[in-house]
């Protein structure tokens, strides 16, 4: 049994240019997390077994599941680190799990905000340990709403 760790980061641009938006977007998100608990623009990674953290982004080919030192995803702002529990499965059977998300989750299908949140759900579900908070994902599920109708609504005015 290893201990899971989710780390949450805030979705933030280091390119040079985008320090306002990115001091704006990392306060909103406090704000909708903490004052009106309805969560914020986050990336998330799972840790268990080692020192390092596994998510998901996109990529041009291969596998979209990356693994980067534990807490120090340099595209991202890093917020907090939330333990979730422990795992039952072992090493070995954790390894098959994020090989199997490798081949899966191809790094150019991303379609929606919420699948850099998702794989860290997947991660844990398969590993057996207990959901993620639910405002990590609270404004991506609301954001994907939003694309998807707005995706319909193009198609419509296209038929």
């Amino acid at each position: 049994m290893a201990e899971v760790i989710l780390h949450v980061y805030d979705v933030t641009n280091e390119s040079p240019g985008y320090e306002a938006a990115n001091f704006a977007l990392v306060h909103l998100n406090t704000v909708c997390k903490e004052a009106i608990p309805i969560g914020g623009v986050f990336h998330t990674a799972v840790q268990v077994y080692g020192d390092e953290e596994w998510g998901y982004g996109e990529c041009k080919q291969g596998s979209g599941v990356y693994s980067c030192p534990a807490g120090k995803n340099m595209q991202f702002s890093y917020r907090e680190s939330i333990v979730l529990g422990r795992t039952k499965c072992s090493a070995a059977k954790t390894s098959q799990i994020l090989k199997e998300l490798s081949q899966e989750w191809q790094g150019n299908s991303t379609t929606c905000f919420r699948e850099t949140v998702t794989i860290s759900v997947m991660i844990c579900c398969r590993g057996g340990v207990p959901k993620i908070p639910a405002w990590v994902n609270r404004f991506a599920n609301a954001g994907d709403i939003a694309y998807e109708a707005a995706q319909s609504l193009q198609k419509a005015k296209m038929i």
